[in-house]
């Protein structure tokens, strides 16, 4: 997943994305990394500065969905070798530039990833590995299509280097895919699944979406069942999101479509999460379930508030380029069309379009935002390593609204750190307003 894509799609978080853009002045979620100009000599810093995760981006597709406004393009005739040998540079260039000296992740998103040849992966796998250690045991991911997926391919993508696959099959009703434009049948993600399970035992994820036109709780439970007796350990559930520029959102419009009300939507998103735990998953994000400890260690990293560098068009990241005496996190943005893209890595080795330095302040409302995404939340320890001098208890313990929240059941600030109950995850959107303006007032 990459980082624009959290905004997308999950439950009943509309406003999260406008809080982001109003924190860190970008156009959607983004992530945070270890900030080490913090503590440099802290040992425990020191190894997440020298660390990052790595995203990315394919951004060609066969078709765009009716639901999709990520950064994708559809092109007939793509240039396979030059748009490898620019992920490859660019991938090379910005960890040189991070001079990190570990890749804890690589995760290759979308658009349609499985387009590629496993020889592109292996090739940009083999320049990472060239510029920092990337372990024999570190997670490779790539977003596979069901349509671009045959066996043969996902086997030269395990040969390739590939150790874990996470499947676009949103739904098992063949209506519901049409309506969503996808060039895949139900059989179709089946057989796929069935493949990946088999090459990739205990590292296939798959995604699945609910709230949409037509759609009843009886039918979704009906779905998610299905898939449920076929999937691997690790589901990621989201809510429809109506983008403006979408084929879709123009259809609810003009009124050919209807979507479930939000009480619907809500009984959707919590009986679903009530199934999947009873099925031994363990509701480890706001729309990530995983059991047989399953989790994804490269969407962790992004919660977790490590280091991220985003290659390929359009790609996010977040890490402290080493340069000038500067010790500074960056966010930084790639150029979002590929035939710009391509030319300025031709030219200057990446094709970086923004740079923006991150104050304290920008940080920690990331760490906020992201780190309450997750079950177990912020550890008072996490908070520390961000801001020594200012701890949870000092800027959330003492505050009335805060307090509020948690005698309503929705907050827990404990020896632990601060966290989400269980229904506190479902309504995270409207927490955080409170949340974040604490945190505002206390800096």
């Amino acid at each position: 997943m990459m980082p624009g894509q959290l905004c997308q799609v999950y439950p009943r978080f509309s406003l999260l994305s406008n809080i982001l853009r109003r924190s860190v002045m970008v156009q959607k979620l983004v992530l945070s990394q270890w900030p080490s100009w913090k503590n440099p000599r802290s040992r425990e810093c020191s190894t997440w500065s020298d660390q990052a995760a790595l995203y990315v981006h394919w951004p060609y597709c066969q078709k765009r969905c009716s639901y999709c406004n990520f950064n994708k393009y559809i092109a007939r005739n793509v240039d396979e070798e030059v748009m490898k040998q620019c992920l490859v540079r660019e991938a090379g260039t910005l960890i040189q530039l991070s001079q990190v000296s570990r890749i804890s992740s690589v995760f290759f998103g979308g658009g349609t990833p499985s387009l590629m040849s496993p020889s592109t992966i292996a090739a940009i796998l083999e320049s990472v590995s060239k510029h920092a250690h990337l372990a024999g045991d570190a997670e490779v991911t790539v977003e596979v299509n069901p349509t671009s997926a045959e066996a043969s391919r996902l086997a030269g993508f395990r040969l390739a280097g590939v150790n874990r696959l996470s499947i676009g099959i949103q739904s098992l009703d063949d209506g519901d895919l049409r309506l969503l434009g996808r060039n895949h049948t139900a059989l179709d993600s089946l057989r796929t699944l069935k493949e990946a399970r088999r090459l990739f035992p205990g590292a296939t994820s798959v995604d699945v979406i609910f709230g949409l036109p037509g759609q009843t709780v009886t039918s979704w439970v009906g779905t998610l069942k299905e898939l449920l007796g076929l999937c691997d350990d690790h589901v990621s559930l989201y809510q429809l999101t109506l983008e403006r520029g979408t084929a879709l959102f123009a259809q609810v419009q003009k009124g050919l479509l209807s979507r479930p009300e939000p009480e619907v939507l809500a009984e959707m998103y919590d009986v679903a999460r009530q199934i999947l735990c009873s099925e031994g998953f363990r509701q480890y994000e706001v729309s990530n379930f995983a059991r047989n400890g399953a989790l994804s260690i490269h969407n962790q990293s992004y919660w977790q508030g490590r280091q991220y560098i985003g290659v390929g068009p359009g790609a996010h990241g977040r890490f402290v380029p080493r340069k000038d005496g500067k010790n500074l996190r960056e966010a930084r943005i790639q150029t979002l069309e590929p035939d710009p893209w391509m030319r300025e890595v031709m030219s200057v080795g990446h094709g970086t379009r923004k740079r923006t330095d991150q104050s304290e302040l920008d940080v920690l409302e990331e760490v906020l935002v992201m780190g309450l995404r997750m079950d177990v939340g912020i550890t008072h320890e996490h908070w520390r390593q961000f801001m020594p001098s200012l701890t949870l208890q000092t800027v959330f313990g003492t505050s009335q609204q805060v307090r509020a929240l948690e005698e309503q059941g929705f907050l827990l600030l404990d020896d632990s750190g601060l966290r989400c109950s269980w229904k506190g995850l479902a309504v995270l959107d409207s927490l955080l307003l409170t949340l974040l303006n604490q945190l505002q007032q206390s800096w």
